[in-house]
Formats: structure tokens, C-alpha cells, sequence
């Protein structure tokens, strides 16, 4: 990244303001703004988070609101209700009361004699999902929005769930959110009452998970905030972008088809990262066109920023399997709507362990059935739901995986095949017990045998019909089922396969069933449909339309101890045990501008025993410490472990609190959740 020392305005920021709620909470922001002669009032960029401003994102932080703000706006970085400085309590996300103070904050800033009266909102994750449920309310003030790696839909594309299965990133995030919601505001910034603050915090304090485990199906929990129940409440224009490595890869495209609104797309090969700091790269000169974005939207520059492509997207070039990699070959492509009138769906018939076409399949027996019951293993280097780059977390070689998996694959291709969007895969099977799952990975299969998985779908089979409404299976019945795979773009060379993999487990990204099931697939109907961009489509975009990736310098940060990063697989063939075991730890480091030492270290385990569906076990744990040399010394540790049985889900989790290593504060659960065709 290259950091910009000369901006068209000086800043000047002011770290702790309040910023009162109608019940008497007040939130605590930091405002960035230009100096303008006469103190001449300017549009304003709000960015509502909950993952405390003064230190956890305060390097990133710096290096794009000054950045923005040094081209003419007030950027307005919110810690939610009850994180950072902010006070109250947060119990959940995007609950009514969060959207509630984001409009109350919007109004807030609306009337400041320093803004103009005209807000956007931007964020990334947690805060691109504020700014889009925000902006479906119609907040008067509210022109316009820029998101990263967000969804519309909270059951179907979220970390919970995905086709009617819980994935495991439930429990992580549950873990992740019951660390940050226990952690104590600044004394230096709050005074004396900050112990008051940390004990609000601590008693309110329940695991996440249990109320996501008590909503498996798509119900009201779900609809609420999301998007997909009604495009037409979004009326503003809004900038979307994600990664295809990011677990928020399908929302962009479906978003763009979904409103009616002005609209940009952007999708790059990238992780959970805003796109000046992707990962893997190339990273991209993204500030540069936030900055054209606000100034069309919120000053009324006429600078063309609407011209152009609807969609830019990374077009990924074939590559060896590996769980990380710095950058990922490929190009720039344009589509200039979506859907696209160059997508063609391509039909492929399964039959035998070929992926055929439609042609071919005539001269094919029919009326075969293969079966597949995969062991637990399968799903082992599946990586991240959503890839953080770090650890390394991407899948890794799929041959392994494919040894317990039902397969088909093309011949070797004559020519190169390039796909953009979601495949699907529609059988007819049938299951040996009332819930059965299907996940569909298809992978790049070199010619020397490495298969790197380029995208991948699930199916709770009892979810066939209706993530509202799920019906259990009629065991040894036919039912037609069809599983929409994760939106991406590849590229196939010649000479490589095309390989399709069914599972009936993806442990432990994916939570297994209930109990083992045999899954039939009757070949007659069963067939693979790929988004083909033909490759005689032009790109429709210079490959040098971005420029380098640029911000602002963040102020130092002195690391006091080094980071630790962890993926283990482990497996004992004396008594079957396997596990998964990863570790994230930041290390200890101290912010120089304001002397806070953080420690920040999240540790997760996936157990099971050779195939035994009731010994599944996930843990997620945390430690963040907070301190400043000669004075404040606080420790927040947090432990959630969920099990299962053929009927219920358990989750026993801890809370304890420490101040100067004495415990201050303690809590367990034990709690059961029944499972619902779950």
C-alpha cells in the first residue's frame, strides 16, 4: 500500500465524542474532519461498528477515514451500544434497538454545524450489514452507501446457516462476539465509572449461540433485517463488493439483481478484507473509488461514476491447492448488468462417474444408482466458511476428500472453460434416514491428479422445499433436490478436469446430521448446470482501471510479544480420534497514542470419534487482556462448547472477568436446545 502524505485538506480529529440516544445512552464516536475555511459544513461518512475504535480497529481505521476525510468529508466512526466507550449493553446482533441508534446517530450528525446535512454509511462485514439494514429504514439524511463482504439475507448466506445446515462458524462467531461484548470500556476515557460499565456488560452477558440454535429454520429471527424479504425498501445508491476467498461471496450478484436503485458491483479474489487491503491480492486502489462514489453521491460531482461496467470481477486463473496464497492470477472482467446476457447455463448430465454433455447422453445407459455414506473425515481440509487470510484457512487438496465422496468428472478439456456465478446440481435421491445432508464441491483437477476446490454448496435434504417449512424424509422415498453452489469466477485450462464431488458430510465446516445416512443418487435427472462466460466474451474493462492501493499512515503499534497462527489435523489410529485445532493470536501490542496494551488470542477445536455422530465436539475460546503499564489491567476469558446428540444440542460455556489477576467476575451455562431437523 502506498500511504499519502499530501491530501486536498488538512484533518483534524477529535477521539471521544458522545453522541446521546433518546432512552439517555450515549454512544462514543471519533470524528475525522477537513479543515475548511470558515468552517464551511460538508457531507458526512458514518461507520457503525462494534469492535472498539480506540484500539481493536484503530490502525485500520486510520488509514482510510483520514484518507476520506482529507478529501472533503466528516467521517464518524460509532462504536455500537455497549462495545468500545459506548454505553448500555449488546445483547445480539442487528437487533431493532442497534438500527434504531444508527438512525438517531445518522440525525445526529445530520444537525452538526459541521455537516452539510447529507450522510453516507460504509463498512465492511458487521458494519456493511448496518449500513444496508440502516439504509432499508430510509433514514432522511442517508444518500448513499458503500459495503464489503455484507448479505441480504441473514439465514440462507450468513456465518449460521447455509441450505438448512448449521455450519460451525455459528459456534465461532458466538464465540468471537461473547469475548467482544465482555470487554471493558477506557478508564482514561469514561472516568471512574468504567468498572460500572464492565459489570453491566458481564451480567448481561449470555452465549450468542443458544438463541441462533433456537432458530434453525428461516423464521421471523432471520427476515428481520434482512434485505432479501423486500429489495424495494432499499432506495439509495449503494457500492457493493466482496472476495470469492469471503464466505459473503453470492450477496453482491444478488443484490444487484435484487434492487432497483443506482448500483456498482465489485468482486476481486479476496478474503474477508476490504479491497485496498485484499488477500489474497492483487489489492486495488478501492479508497480512490469510495471517494469518487461520495463525491457523485453526496457532493452532486458529475464524474461519470456511474459509466460503465454494472460488475468488475476477478477472473481466477487455475492454481496447486494450498490454504493461503498471496496473490491469485488472473484478470479483470466486466459484466454491464446482472444478470449478464453473456452467462450461458450449460446443462451437464451426471452419468457414471462422468460429467457428460448434453449430447453425449443420449448414447448412455439409464436408470443407474450410486450410493455414498462419507465418513467423518471428509471436511477436514475443507478450510473457513470465510477466509480471514490468516490463519491459513483456505481448503487444501481435495483428493483426500473425494476418496469419501460419490465423483464425476468431465474428460480432459479440449478448451478452456471459464464460469461466472453459481453452478447447481439438481439429483433425485433418496436417504435411509429422516434428515440427511448433500454437499457439492465442484475442483479444478490438474493433470498430475491435484484437485483445488473452486467452489462448493450444502443441502439439509430436509430443506428441499422450504428453509421456512422443512419436512423430514421418508426414508428409501425419491425426492428431487437441487443444491446452488457459492457465485465465483474460474477459469479451467485445457487439459484439466472438471471434477463434481458429493459428500454426505463436510465435518467441520458443516455440522452433520443427526445420524449416518446412505444417500442413493438416481443418475436419470442428475446433472451439473455451469454459468459458462464464453471465452470469446471481450473483458469489457482495461486491465489497469484500478489504480495502486493508497491510504493514510496509521500512528505506530509496538508488538510486545509475537503472533501465533495455527491449523492442525489430527489423527490417532488407536482410538479414531480426530481433530481440528485452530489457534489466532495477535500477540501482545501497545498503541502509542494512547498507551493501550492488547492482547487478543482465539483458540477452536473440532473433535470426533472414527464415524460417531454423538461424539462431535466444537470449542471456541478467547482471551483478550487490556492494560496500561503502572494502572489498568483487565483479562476477559470466554469458553463456548457445543455437542450434540440425535436430539439436542448442549452448550456449555464460561465468563470470567479478572482485574489486576484477581477474578472478579464469574458465570457458567449448561443448556440444551432440541434439534429440529437440524
Amino acid at each position: 500500500m502506498r500511504f499519502v502524505e499530501q491530501l486536498p485538506h488538512e484533518t483534524e480529529v477529535e477521539d471521544h465524542v458522545t453522541i446521546p440516544m433518546a432512552d439517555g445512552v450515549r454512544l462514543s464516536a471519533r470524528i475525522w474532519r477537513p479543515v475548511l475555511p470558515d468552517g464551511e459544513p460538508v457531507p458526512a461518512v458514518v461507520e457503525y461498528i462494534p469492535y472498539r475504535k480506540n484500539d481493536l480497529t484503530s490502525t485500520r481505521d486510520a488509514i482510510h477515514h483520514p484518507y476520506i476525510a482529507g478529501h472533503g468529508y466528516a467521517c464518524v466512526r460509532v462504536d455500537l451500544r455497549g462495545t468500545g466507550e459506548s454505553e448500555g449493553v449488546l445483547l445480539d446482533e442487528y437487533l431493532e434497538q442497534e438500527q434504531r441508534d444508527a438512525e438517531e446517530v445518522l440525525a445526529w450528525v445530520a444537525a452538526q454545524p459541521w455537516c452539510d446535512g447529507n450522510t453516507g454509511m460504509m463498512g465492511i462485514s458487521w458494519g456493511a450489514f448496518a449500513a444496508l439494514q440502516t439504509a432499508a429504514r430510509r433514514p432522511p439524511s442517508l444518500k448513499a452507501i458503500v459495503i464489503a463482504s455484507f448479505t441480504d439475507n441473514r439465514y440462507a448466506d450468513d456465518m449460521h446457516y447455509l441450505g438448512g445446515a448449521m455450519l460451525s462458524d455459528n459456534l465461532a462467531e458466538a464465540g468471537t462476539m461473547f469475548a467482544y461484548a465482555t470487554c471493558p470500556p477506557d478508564p482514561e476515557v469514561v472516568g471512574e465509572r468504567w468498572r460500572d460499565m464492565w459489570r453491566e456488560r458481564l451480567e448481561a452477558a449470555r452465549p450468542w449461540v443458544l438463541e441462533w440454535l433456537r432458530h434453525p429454520h428461516r423464521d421471523a429471527y432471520w427476515q428481520h433485517a434482512s434485505l432479501s424479504e423486500d429489495y424495494a425498501r432499499l432506495q439509495c445508491p449503494v457500492l457493493a463488493s466482496s472476495g470469492w476467498a469471503d464466505g459473503y461471496s453470492n450477496a453482491v450478484t444478488r443484490l444487484l439483481a435484487g434492487v432497483d436503485v443506482p448500483r456498482k458491483g465489485l468482486i476481486g479474489p479476496w478474503s474477508h478484507k476490504l479491497p485496498h487491503l485484499g488477500e489474497p491480492g492483487p489489492a486495488i486502489g478501492y479508497l480512490q473509488e469510495v471517494v469518487k462514489w461520495w463525491d457523485h453521491w453526496l457532493k452532486g460531482v458529475d464524474n461519470g461514476v456511474m459509466e460503465g461496467p454494472m460488475l468488475r470481477t476477478w477472473m481466477q486463473e487455475s492454481v496447486p491447492p494450498s490454504t493461503s496464497y498471496e496473490e491469485r492470477p488472473g484478470r479483470w472482467v466486466a459484466e454491464p448488468s446482472w444478470p449478464s446476457p453473456h452467462i450461458k447455463e450449460v446443462v451437464h448430465p451426471l452419468r457414471g462417474a462422468t460429467i457428460v454433455t448434453a449430447d453425449e447422453e443420449e448414447a448412455l445407459p439409464r436408470g443407474r444408482t450410486r450410493t455414498v455414506q462419507s465418513p467423518l473425515s471428509v471436511g477436514q481440509f475443507a478450510g473457513k466458511w470465510a477466509s480471514y487470510n490468516a490463519p491459513p484457512d483456505l481448503p487444501y487438496d481435495q483428493r483426500e476428500e473425494d476418496g469419501g465422496s460419490l465423483v464425476f468428472e468431465t474428460e480432459p478439456l479440449a478448451e478452456g472453460v471459464e464460469i461466472l456465478g453459481s453452478p447447481t446440481v439438481d439429483l433425485e435421491v433418496s436417504a435411509s434416514a429422516p434428515v440427511a445432508q448433500v454437499t457439492a464441491r465442484i475442483s479444478d483437477v490438474a493433470p498430475d491428479g491435484r484437485a483445488t476446490r473452486v467452489t462448493y454448496g450444502v443441502l439439509n435434504l430436509t430443506h428441499r422445499e422450504s428453509d421456512e417449512h422443512p419436512e423430514p424424509l421418508e426414508p428409501g422415498r425419491r425426492y428431487r433436490a437441487r443444491i446452488t453452489l457459492n457465485g465465483v469466477a474460474q477459469a479451467f485450462p485445457p487439459g484439466h478436469r472438471i471434477r463434481l464431488s458429493l459428500s454426505t458430510s463436510y465435518w467441520p465446516l458443516v455440522w452433520p446430521a443427526p445420524e449416518p445416512a446412505l444417500l442413493t443418487v438416481h443418475e436419470d435427472g442428475a446433472a451439473l448446470t455451469l454459468p459458462v462466460r464464453p471465452t470469446e466474451e471481450p473483458d469489457g474493462m482495461p486491465q489497469a482501471s484500478f489504480g495502486e492501493p493508497e491510504g493514510c499512515r496509521p500512528p505506530p503499534v509496538t508488538r510486545l510479544t509475537e503472533p501465533e497462527q495455527a491449523w492442525d489435523v489430527s489423527r490417532s489410529l488407536v482410538d479414531y480420534h480426530s481433530a481440528l485445532d485452530i489457534v489466532k493470536d495477535r500477540g501482545r501490542q501497545r498503541y502509542e497514542e494512547n498507551g493501550i496494551e492488547v492482547g487478543l488470542r482465539a483458540c477452536e477445536r473440532y473433535t470426533s470419534v472414527a464415524d460417531d455422530f454423538a461424539s462431535l465436539s466444537g470449542r471456541s475460546s478467547w482471551t483478550m487482556t487490556f492494560s496500561r503499564p503502572g494502572g489498568w489491567d483487565v483479562r476477559v476469558e470466554t469458553s463456548t462448547v457445543l455437542t450434540s446428540s440425535a436430539d439436542t444440542f448442549t452448550v456449555d460455556a464460561t465468563l470470567d472477568g479478572y482485574e489486576d489477576g484477581r477474578r472478579v467476575f464469574s458465570r457458567t451455562w449448561n443448556e440444551t436446545v432440541p434439534r429440529n431437523l437440524a
